[in-house]
């Protein structure tokens, strides 16, 4: 994890073992003076000492493996006494175009979305409490007229050529929107977000890091309130990475079901997609290692391969260079390889699976919306 030492090494003890519990798992946290100065005995930006942290998310279609590393990093903070919110970024799907724009359909996966998060985490408690939950949806948010005149702020003196390098947080290219100025306020939308929600810590994937970049500039012009930036790993879709890694196009995505670990994935279908997944013997960036890495062993601590035994005794796995050098030398065959995270990982995620099922309406719901099954 990449942060600032020099920010936290004033921290008592107490305080310090909190920051690193609260982002363990992170792979990056930019600008970690603002919630070391409240873990100090400061204000937060509400002006009190509770923390906020904050997720924006388009309810765009159903959840897959990465989700749950997002959920640890809830988790983690909850434990912590963080206040959490979800925001269902009804809007914000809308101007991305997801779901033709229909705003019922992206409510009901707004409340999927929800019920999928509630079921990660446990059903936590939920509201504006230390160590709570709380979802909002953007469409909440924008009746407040302090926010709209905080989108105008956030846009004013921000080229055209500056938004077009965020366009990868909506899944764009740089030159794909310029028949659509709605998509040139996104960036000032989700800066916006931040602010009107007082938020202390925002956090994401990798791929939200423009995004809070462009947040903190803003803040920097007028001197606001800089939230701390948390960004967590990407997952690789199934097929491998295939495009190019700034812009995020080689990322498991819910837009592309065939070629992701959905969580209301049952085992044989969790099954027949990782015997499909690539997996590049000796690279440890490989998909299949991957989700041992960031799933499987987190969740698990170990990785059991269970072979034909007419080639070989089952075995136990906890260090993921070992397990990637047993496949490499020939110790494991890369299908039992690929069998074994299968197997664990259908275990890592059956209460997920298990919880989603009793939400029958919403599942054929999303299931009828999302075109799955």
């Amino acid at each position: 994890m990449k942060m600032g030492e020099d920010a936290i090494s004033g921290l008592d003890k107490e305080s310090r073992d909190s920051f690193e519990r609260m982002f363990n798992g992170c792979q990056e946290v930019i600008g970690p003076e603002h919630v070391a100065s409240i873990l100090s005995g400061g204000k937060s930006h509400s002006g009190d000492q509770q923390i906020v942290a904050y997720i924006g998310l388009e309810p765009s279609g159903k959840a897959h493996l990465g989700y749950m590393i997002l959920a640890d990093t809830i988790r983690n903070m909850l434990d912590e006494g963080i206040n959490v919110i979800i925001l269902l970024a009804d809007w914000h799907a809308w101007v991305n175009d997801k779901f033709d724009r229909d705003m019922e359909k992206i409510s009901l996966a707004g409340d999927y979305l929800a019920e999928v998060f509630r079921a990660m985490l446990g059903y936590p408690p939920e509201g504006e409490g230390a160590g709570q939950l709380r979802f909002l949806r953007a469409s909440e948010i924008m009746d407040s007229g302090k926010y709209w005149e905080r989108v105008l702020r956030c846009s004013k003196n921000m080229s055209l050529s500056r938004v077009r390098r965020t366009f990868s947080i909506m899944g764009r290219d740089e030159d794909s929107s310029d028949h659509d100025l709605a998509a040139f306020y996104y960036p000032a939308l989700q800066a916006a977000d931040i602010f009107e929600l007082k938020v202390d810590i925002a956090f994401g994937g990798m791929d939200q890091r423009k995004a809070h970049m462009y947040m903190r500039e803003v803040a920097d012009k007028y001197d606001w309130t800089k939230a701390t930036c948390i960004h967590t790993p990407m997952m690789s879709a199934l097929k491998g990475p295939g495009g190019r890694m700034d812009s995020f196009d080689h990322k498991m995505s819910k837009s592309d079901p065939a070629n992701a670990i959905l969580l209301d994935d049952d085992p044989d279908l969790v099954k027949a997609k990782m015997r499909k997944s690539f997996l590049e013997v000796g690279n440890p960036n490989s998909p299949v290692f991957e989700i041992a890495k960031h799933i499987v062993l987190p969740k698990r601590g170990t990785i059991t391969v269970t072979p034909d035994p007419k080639y070989g005794d089952p075995s136990d796995w906890d260090d993921l260079s070992d397990f990637i050098e047993a496949v490499s030398d020939g110790s494991i065959h890369p299908l039992d390889a690929k069998n074994a995270i299968s197997n664990c990982l259908s275990e890592v995620i059956e209460p997920v699976f298990q919880q989603l099922s009793r939400k029958t309406d919403l599942l054929e719901a999303m299931n009828q919306l999302t075109g799955t099954n």
